[in-house]
C-alpha cells in the first residue's frame, strides 16, 4: 500500500523552528518529486516547497525563501522540511505529496499524505 506519513507539527513560537518529515512506505521514492503544501483555515493549497529525489533540485515558494529548506533522504525514503524564522501566517495544515515533476501546483501531485499541523503562535 503506498502511503506517506508527515510528523513533525506542532507548536512554535513565532522566530522559531519546527522539522517536518514526510516518509514514504510501500513504494521508493527515488523517481518522484516531493512537495510541501499547506492550506490555512478557509484557504486553498498553498505549494511552499519541491525536490526532485532524482537530482535533488529544488524550488520554493517566495513567501517562504530564505526561511524554509528542503532536503532528501533517499536511503531513508524520507523528505523533510525545516521552518525557521517561523510566522503565524505559517499555520497551517502541511502537506506532503509525490509526483512526477518539480512544480508547486498541488494538482501535478498522485499521492498525497494526511497532513499534520502546524501552529505559530505566542
Amino acid at each position: 500500500q503506498l502511503q506517506l506519513v508527515e510528523s513533525g507539527g506542532g507548536l512554535a513560537q513565532p522566530g522559531g523552528s519546527l522539522r517536518l518529515s514526510c516518509a514514504a512506505s510501500g513504494f521508493t521514492l527515488d523517481h518522484y518529486a516531493i512537495g510541501w503544501f499547506r492550506q490555512a483555515p478557509g484557504k486553498g493549497y498553498e505549494g511552499v516547497s519541491c525536490i526532485s529525489m532524482t537530482d535533488g533540485s529544488t524550488d520554493y515558494a517566495d513567501s517562504i525563501k530564505g526561511r524554509f529548506t528542503i532536503s532528501r533522504d533517499n536511503a531513508k525514503n524520507t523528505v523533510y522540511l525545516q521552518m525557521n524564522s517561523l510566522k503565524q501566517e505559517d499555520t497551517a495544515v502541511y502537506y506532503c505529496a509525490a509526483g512526477r515533476g518539480i512544480t508547486l501546483r498541488y494538482y501535478e501531485y498522485e499521492y498525497w499524505g494526511q497532513g499534520t499541523q502546524v501552529t505559530v503562535s505566542s
